[in-house]
Order: C-alpha cells, then sequence, then structure tokens
C-alpha cells in the first residue's frame, strides 16, 4: 500500500477529503485540522506532517501532526494501513510524544511503532466522542449568551489557563497566543454565559468539517458550578450552529469526568466512539 506525503494541506484534503468524510464525525479532528491549516497556514511554525495510505487507488487511512510531537491517526477499518504511516513517520525525523486517534486505531498504530522503534507506549487521556444533531435546551438556568470579544481577552486567558491546569495538568507554552487566535479567525471562537453582567461560562467552537463544527473547550470556574451555565452555553452555542446550517455539532468528553459527559448527553449529545491517547516512552533497554 502506498504511502503519500503532501506538503500542503490543501493537496492533502484534495487527496483524502472522500475517506476522512466517509466517517466524517470520528474524523473531524484531522478534518477540522487540515482547514485551519489551509486558513492561517501562519499558525504552525513547523513544517506539518500530512500523509495518506491509498490502496486500489482510494486512500484508507490518513495521519496529521501540526502540534509537534502530536499525531493525529483518522479513523479507518484498514488498521493494516497504519503500518506504513509509522515507517514514513519515523523517516519525518520528528520525535513523537503522543498518538491519538479512535481506540482501536490508536493501539493498532502504537503496536507498529513498537515493533520498528522498541519504544513502549502507556495509556494518556481516554475520551469518548459525541454527536448532536438536535438541542434539548436545559430550563431554568439564568443569563444569556454572547460572542465572546478582544474586550474579554484577559479573561479568556486566564479561564484558559486554568481549564488546561484542571483537564491536562500542564498550561500549553502560550496560552495568550491560543486566545488571540480564536477571537480573529473567522472559522473559530468563544461563546460566553452571562448572569447578571458577569461570565460564569464559555464555550468555545472551531475544526469546521464539511457538514459540522467542533465544540470546546468548555468551563466554568468552580464557583460557578453545579448551576446548569456550561449546559446552556453549549446548547445555545450548538443550537446557533446548526441554526446556521450545520448538520451536526461533535465534542470530545474526558471518560474520567461523568459530570460533563452527562451534560452533554442530556442536551442531545449522542456517543459516537471512544478515543484513546498514549504516550510514548522509551524502552529502559
Amino acid at each position: 500500500m502506498p504511502l503519500i506525503r503532501f506538503p500542503l494541506a490543501a493537496d492533502f484534503l484534495s487527496a483524502a477529503q472522500d475517506f476522512l468524510t466517509w466517517r466524517e464525525v470520528e474524523n473531524c479532528l484531522p478534518l477540522g485540522i487540515a482547514a485551519q491549516l489551509i486558513e492561517r497556514p501562519d499558525r504552525i511554525t513547523t513544517p506539518p506532517y500530512l500523509a495518506g495510505v491509498e490502496q486500489h487507488g482510494r486512500v484508507v487511512a490518513a495521519a496529521i501532526m501540526t502540534l509537534p510531537g502530536r499525531l493525529i491517526v483518522a479513523h479507518t477499518d484498514a488498521l493494516d494501513a497504519l503500518q506504513p504511516v509509522a515507517a514514513d513517520f519515523l523517516a519525518f525525523g520528528t520525535p513523537l510524544a503522543r498518538v491519538t486517534g479512535s481506540t482501536p486505531v490508536s493501539a493498532a498504530f502504537v503496536e507498529h511503532w513498537q515493533v520498528l522503534t522498541g519504544i513502549t507506549a502507556e495509556p494518556g487521556m481516554s475520551e469518548r466522542l459525541y454527536q448532536l444533531t438536535r438541542v434539548n435546551h436545559p430550563s431554568g438556568v439564568p443569563g444569556h449568551a454572547r460572542r465572546a470579544t478582544a474586550a474579554d481577552r484577559d479573561l479568556l486567558i486566564e479561564w484558559l489557563e486554568a481549564f488546561e491546569r484542571e483537564a491536562f495538568g500542564v498550561v500549553s507554552d502560550d496560552p495568550a497566543s491560543w486566545v488571540d487566535n480564536i477571537l480573529t479567525i473567522h472559522s473559530r471562537g468563544i461563546c460566553l454565559w452571562e448572569d447578571q453582567d458577569e461570565v460564569v461560562s464559555l464555550a468555545g467552537f472551531g475544526g469546521r468539517t464539511p457538514n459540522g463544527i467542533r465544540i470546546g473547550p468548555v468551563y466554568t470556574p468552580p464557583a460557578r458550578r453545579g448551576r446548569g451555565y456550561a449546559s446552556a452555553c453549549v446548547a445555545r452555542l450548538s443550537q446557533d450552529h446548526l441554526d446556521a446550517g450545520r448538520r451536526f455539532c461533535c465534542l470530545y468528553t474526558d471518560l474520567a469526568n461523568p459530570t460533563s459527559n452527562h451534560i452533554y448527553q442530556a442536551i442531545g449529545y449522542e456517543p459516537v466512539c471512544d478515543v484513546q491517547e498514549y504516550r510514548l516512552q522509551p524502552t529502559a533497554a
């Protein structure tokens, strides 16, 4: 099965879009990342990895990396096609620290990677991917939604740092740059929920696919939790995108957080698949 490495995101999508949209929800992450890379190629400072594996003239597997060390492997039923992806990424020459994909796909890639390199892997975050096509709006939640603006920049940076620290245990190198990007890129944005003129919750969006959009991150400060603010914010944001012509919204949840999994299902999000991250560690030998 020949592998093709693409220098440009537009070339990658031209070749792989039919394959990726075959399971559009499961592949919302590579589709959305590639679309954002086309819109703003200046956002990344290192060459991206964009590759597809063909069988009988059709792409049957794909992978993408824009953040150094983090490889996203597209959902596929052709797990054997991940072996040439592993071999080619090894030749790409960039250290690989994390691999993310639907659970059977990331596990299969890691098996091929370990055979090639002797590097072991340990499970990282376990997530669930959800899809929504109709919103169940929560009732009785005070407040209203509005779009975040540059005037909210300091608050957004503070809350993004808090979200990352809580969700991942670390804060990214430059949260201010992330906020500036999400405020200036047309296809991305943040919805804020206000109650009595106080911002109490946020929900971001981005990663457009041909028919959908990805919701996240979602954050409510601890002192404001348990009042339905996040549910109302996500519901309003999801409805706005459906009203604008998106056929679906999708989002990822941490399986270790039963609260978030419950509230999203209550407003209409339905499970699609589980997603597993692996962290790669060299063997002691």
